[in-house]
């Protein structure tokens, strides 16, 4: 794993800024959320990880580097 740049981190939380809403396109962890879950990135940490509270009550983070995917969703898209 390689730790990202200062200004990579510092791009993720210009595009994932806290209290956007997120669908999980694609996460490979056994434990990850179902593939379009609607979730709500909390902060986004120096590593570059979004820190999620999932609506199915999970807090499973989004590591990028790592394939997992999302996709932002507008409030008046979220179902």
């Amino acid at each position: 794993m390689r730790f990202p740049t200062r200004e990579m981190v510092d791009r993720i939380r210009k595009e994932y800024p806290a209290g956007c809403k997120v669908r999980l396109v694609h996460m490979s962890d056994v434990q990850a959320p179902p593939v379009g879950t609607i979730g709500e990135v909390i902060a986004v940490d120096d590593c570059g990880d979004l820190v999620m509270r999932w609506s199915n009550g999970s807090g499973l983070n989004v590591v990028l580097d790592d394939g997992d995917a999302v996709e932002k969703v507008e409030d008046g898209d979220v179902r």
